[in-house]
């Protein structure tokens, strides 16, 4: 038996906030919530009745980067096309990128995307494996999905 990611936690420091921009932007569904005061969450899934993304309102302080843990949730989207929708309806909603526009992966590659933050500054990306051949690379020498 293989191991598969059943599906991502994040804990957020407001969990209206984190939901408008996972929901509202993102286009996950939510599939449950909890709005009791000490135990607000979010279950978010893509279509099936499985949660792939929790929010757990249980953080004191945003995203750090220094720290032991997640280091960037990656998504994936069916075409360049597609991710460059999402980046358009997250400069709309004024989010913190990383890079500027579609980038690959490292120099030459194929697959690349965009990189950016959540409210919380939890670094994300939406990519694609091909499709990318023509976007620059940030880096000549470490892969862009380092957030170097």
């Amino acid at each position: 038996m293989t191991l598969r990611t059943a599906h991502i936690g994040l804990n957020v420091t407001d969990l209206d906030r984190s939901l408008a921009f996972y929901r509202d932007v993102l286009g996950f569904a939510l599939l449950a919530e909890g709005k009791e005061d000490d135990r607000r969450y979010a279950f978010l899934g893509d279509g099936g009745d499985q949660p792939v993304l929790t929010l757990w309102q249980q953080a004191r302080a945003p995203y750090e980067a220094g720290r032991a843990g997640l280091h960037h949730l990656a998504l994936t989207a069916d075409s360049v096309d597609r991710v460059r929708e999402y980046e358009t309806a997250l400069r709309a909603a004024g989010v913190d990128f990383a890079h500027e526009g579609v980038v690959a992966h490292r120099e030459g590659s194929a697959s690349g995307g965009i990189f950016f933050h959540d409210p919380d500054g939890t670094r994300l990306e939406i990519s694609v494996p091909h499709g990318a051949e023509d976007a620059p690379a940030p880096h000549g020498s470490a892969p862009t999905c380092g957030f170097f």
